[in-house]
């Protein structure tokens, strides 16, 4: 089995707050692993570290077994990342957005222009491509955004909340575009978010609260366990269950 990512013992306070307390996970290449959890849970603080802008108290990650600590370039090279506050420029058009990118990662502006096309005719945005992206509706730009992401041919994924704001059939024509991604393309992907539709089908879905994982598995598993009809039932029970752990 190849590791695209693995945290060990992972610690970031914020003063007497412990964002996240010593997690530990691992995540198997050509996999879609869920990082559920509500706000406050410690998702944020995880991406932020996974993305080098901030550094962990303590613990390790490497990506594709690059320490991210020890050898930056070459972890974060391995990374596509779509965050949650849109990134794009506004006044450049879709293909500019996705050109300018590539430039900046190091291709040449034909090679960068050859994958804008591929990327943006694969996710049906072809004739939408020379339109300013402050002119596309919400659904479109998140797949720019999507598609600006894989211009590196990354090893690793990150969605922190991709779907903010998207209607249904938005986030349901994106939740099956990162899904097809995987299960097709080999790629490896973490997504984070709070809503549990969009999950379901993970390979692996964690949950974590209050900066601990408090479950772990498929959703058969996580049903299982907390003995739940449904994943948000089973999220629900074991975020209840991590709270009063916490009040005691």
């Amino acid at each position: 089995m190849t590791v695209a990512l693995s945290i060990d013992h992972l610690v970031k306070s914020y003063g007497t707050l412990k964002a996240l307390d010593a997690i530990s996970f691992s995540v198997e290449a050509g996999k879609v692993t869920a990082l559920l959890g509500p706000n406050g849970a410690g998702k944020t603080t995880l991406f932020q570290i996974l993305t080098g802008l901030f550094v962990a108290d303590s613990g390790q990650v490497s990506i594709l077994g690059f320490d991210i600590a020890k050898d930056p370039v070459a972890a974060l090279k391995q990374l596509g990342i779509v965050f949650q506050q849109s990134a794009l420029d506004p006044d450049l058009t879709a293909q500019q957005n996705l050109v300018f990118h590539g430039g900046l990662h190091g291709l040449s502006r034909k090679e960068s222009t050859s994958r804008a096309d591929r990327w943006l005719h694969s996710f049906g945005l072809k004739e939408s491509s020379k339109k300013p992206c402050r002119q596309l509706s919400g659904g479109m730009k998140r797949r720019v955004e999507l598609a600006r992401a894989l211009m590196t041919e990354p090893a690793l994924l990150l969605l922190d909340e991709p779907t903010q704001g998207l209607d249904p059939k938005s986030r349901k024509e994106l939740v099956e575009t990162v899904f097809s991604l995987a299960r097709e393309n080999g790629l490896s992907v973490v997504w984070a978010t709070h809503l549990v539709g969009e999950v379901v089908d993970a390979d692996t879905i964690i949950v974590l609260d209050h900066g601990h994982i408090v479950g772990k598995g498929t959703s058969a598993e996580l049903l299982a366990r907390t003995n739940s009809r449904t994943l948000e039932d089973a999220f629900l029970a074991l975020t209840a269950q991590s709270r009063e752990g916490l009040a005691e």
